[in-house]
């Protein structure tokens, strides 16, 4: 028996963005030189000055490391601001905004939204089928709607939530169920797809919501949680929602 689709609501970082390897304490790292004023790639920096941004960029490694496991064993949710005050960092530092934009210029070849994610949300949106985002994040809403209008597709997008505007982040019913409403949708009318079998597939089948997995990702071991979950479909690359979402309808 068909049942009709209403809403499509996707993943972001290794799905409407293609995965990549990072390296994640060179992010802080970035972000502590500028703290302190050391210039990219100066050769005359004092020893006793790395080695304090180094410390510094541990602490926040540490504190960032805390907050992700915390969301993976209790489904809590973390923002930046959170992370950075827990690494002792004081957000009215006369460089602070400078570290910020040092550290999201670090961020920007791995933010790139997948080339068929347009073409795949106009198919959606022909269909009448809305359009959605939820993604576990510790980056803000205007950041990440920056990053779709950098790359031309905000404009086919409906709803989006982000863990760092919720108390709670991905598997946890919550914040499935936060999502559907704000695109108007019964879950069981909208589907979900993402790279994560404990997030993606696992989460979103807890409220009743199908879920499509596209397993091109590496997810490193330390992020992996062993759940038994079955996707209900199961995607090569993005644009193969439609015919799934197609078959799903009814659509010959």
């Amino acid at each position: 028996m068909t049942q009709p689709v209403e809403a499509v609501v996707f993943d972001w970082g290794g799905t409407l963005t293609p995965w990549h390897e990072v390296d994640m304490p060179e992010q802080w790292r970035v972000f502590a030189r500028e703290v302190h004023g050391i210039p990219v790639d100066s050769p005359d920096v004092p020893d006793a000055d790395l080695v304090e941004a180094h410390r510094l960029a541990d602490r926040i490694l540490e504190a960032e490391s805390e907050a992700w496991r915390r969301g993976r064993e209790e489904h809590s949710s973390a923002a930046l601001a959170d992370i950075l005050e827990a690494a002792g960092i004081d957000a009215a530092h006369d460089r602070h905004h400078l570290a910020l934009a040092a550290y999201r210029g670090f961020w920007e070849p791995h933010t790139h939204t997948d080339p068929q994610v347009r073409p795949l949300w106009q198919g959606l949106r022909e269909r009448g089928i809305r359009v959605g985002v939820l993604s576990n994040t510790i980056w803000s809403r205007d950041y990440h709607r920056a990053i779709f209008e950098r790359d031309g597709v905000l404009d086919l997008l409906d709803a989006d939530i982000y863990s760092s505007e919720i108390d709670h982040v991905k598997p946890h019913p919550e914040a499935f169920r936060a999502i559907c409403r704000a695109l108007d949708v019964e879950p069981r009318r909208a589907v979900y797809v993402g790279d994560r079998i404990f997030e993606d597939v696992h989460g979103p089948q807890q409220v009743g919501m199908r879920a499509v997995w596209i397993p091109h990702s590496d997810i490193p071991a330390e992020q992996r949680v062993e759940v038994t979950a079955v996707p209900d479909g199961r995607a090569h690359e993005l644009l193969d929602v439609l015919a799934i979402v197609d078959a799903w309808s009814g659509v010959t």
